[in-house]
């Protein structure tokens, strides 16, 4: 009966969402620049796997406990509308590193490769002299050194992935090098991430650390540390993971001020989609799902020497991680194929009042494809100390990387969604639309798509929702590289 309160705190989202934020609330202009005449600021990355909106103590989860984000929620800047890019796993992490639509990038479901011929957001870093480092799960490409889809090819100098989920005593890569590490996978993502983080506090280089948490996907193994929690409750072992990664961001909080780097450091934390319990979705449905419920997505962002606070109700997604994080840097965007996310640095500092670049949403183009980390890097653990030739996964290179294939400009398979805040145009499987008010009804219950009063709108976002599609699939056909040889 407790988590049924969660249908409360969403209704209560509807009017702080009508009514804006109690710090600022902003269209995009000018980028924040970096502190004045000092080093860039350093710029780390969290992520959860699954951790849906309302489940963290700061959004009002009745008994979940995250101390450390609700922290970190107090002194930093609270997005109480963020949106994954995609309902599960891959396509979000493809939109962080390239601040587009995923499908764009080959990255149409789980388990696809991202292609090589991507701008990153670490390369666009690197450039810009950061050193750069990845930790976890990745979930995009190739464990192995010799793979155009290994993080090297992300822009990435350091790294130690799975190639999906992992619990404990996974099998990792270390910079193509697989290892059989002992103890819980967050703890031991968070474990390198600090060592990296350590390793450059003092160079001459900002440090760029992404730290994706295999938590809180099942099967859930890992267990925090201290007494037995949530022994009664369903679900406990997705709630045991939470408060494991919550533990874990309160270590590299303190480790940050330790080190005398947390001041001049952007921390930003969010998951890769909505959770696996709909009733703490925010909306409606959960992972998987187009809906509300599948897309909205805890975030917090932390720069104390800019002294960022507040929360918004302002929307915004994965998609704008990229642009926003170089311009808070002060790195002009090299960026030459469509972005689909937007710099919302003024959102954060309080400029401004309102988005203005629509968000796009689609799923299922493609189906996805399993991707068993463990059985995999295990088993090139094995070819690697007998000095046997690798595999390479060159069906997935093949059919991900290296080949084109040209889907038709008016392909709309799957589940399609255009936000123009306050209104959602849902457009199922190219034939069924649904439009819903999120001001008004925030669990997409009523559907005004035969609203006679709404016919205009309707009209004008079927066209935009159209054009977007259209779009995507040129990029996904390949046209945005044709100044690159192939």
């Amino acid at each position: 009966m407790k988590i049924l309160n969660l249908v409360l705190l969403t209704a209560l989202g509807i009017l702080f969402a009508a009514s804006g934020a109690r710090s600022s609330v902003a269209a995009e202009q000018e980028p924040t620049a970096p502190i004045d005449g000092g080093r860039k600021p350093n710029i780390i990355l969290v992520m959860a796997d699954d951790q849906g909106w309302g489940d963290v103590g700061y959004n009002g989860h009745p008994f979940v406990q995250t101390p450390e984000l609700d922290a970190m929620a107090a002194d930093g800047f609270v997005f109480d509308r963020f949106y994954a890019a995609a309902p599960v796993c891959s396509p979000t992490r493809a939109s962080v590193m390239t601040g587009r639509n995923p499908i764009r990038t080959k990255v149409t479901n789980h388990g696809r490769y991202m292609r090589p011929h991507e701008q990153t957001i670490a390369e666009s870093l690197k450039a810009a002299g950061y050193v750069t480092g990845i930790f976890g799960k990745v979930h995009l490409g190739s464990g192995q050194p010799e793979s155009p889809c290994n993080p090297t090819g992300m822009g990435f100098d350091e790294w130690v992935i799975g190639l999906n989920f992992f619990d404990n005593d996974p099998y990792l890569s270390r910079n193509g090098k697989i290892e059989h590490r002992l103890g819980k996978g967050s703890v031991i993502a968070m474990d390198d991430a600090i060592t990296f983080i350590n390793q450059h506090k003092d160079g001459d280089q900002p440090l760029f650390a992404v730290v994706w948490f295999p938590s809180p996907h099942d099967p859930h193994q890992e267990v925090p540390a201290g007494p037995s929690l949530y022994d009664d409750e369903k679900h406990a072992g997705y709630y045991r993971e939470i408060t494991l990664l919550d533990q874990q961001v309160g270590r590299l909080r303190r480790e940050l001020k330790r080190a005398q780097i947390a001041d001049n450091t952007i921390l930003w934390y969010c998951s890769d989609n909505g959770g696996l319990v709909e009733a703490t979705s925010g909306g409606r449905d959960r992972k998987g799902s187009i809906y509300e419920g599948g897309l909205r997505i805890p975030a917090i962002i932390q720069w104390p020497a800019q002294k960022i606070s507040g929360r918004t109700a302002v929307p915004a997604w994965t998609c704008d991680i990229y642009p926003t994080l170089l311009a808070m840097a002060g790195i002009p965007s090299s960026a030459t194929y469509p972005m689909d996310g937007t710099d919302i640095s003024n959102i954060i500092v309080g400029k401004a009042h309102k988005r203005t670049k629509p968000m796009g949403f689609w799923h299922k183009f493609q189906t996805g494809q399993a991707t068993w980390s463990d059985r995999i890097q295990k088993a090139i653990m094995e070819k690697q100390q007998a000095g046997a030739p690798l595999p390479h996964n060159p069906d997935r290179i093949r059919k991900d990387v290296d080949e084109f294939p040209q889907f038709p400009e008016d392909t709309a398979t799957g589940h399609a969604a255009w936000n123009r805040w306050p209104w959602k145009l849902h457009r199922i499987n190219g034939t069924r639309y649904e439009l819903y008010n999120l001001a008004d009804d925030a669990m997409e219950t009523t559907d005004r798509s035969d609203d006679p009063d709404q016919q205009t709108r309707l009209a004008e976002m079927k066209q935009e929702l159209d054009d977007w599609m259209r779009s995507v699939v040129r990029s996904v056909n390949g046209q945005d590289y044709s100044a690159i040889a192939r």
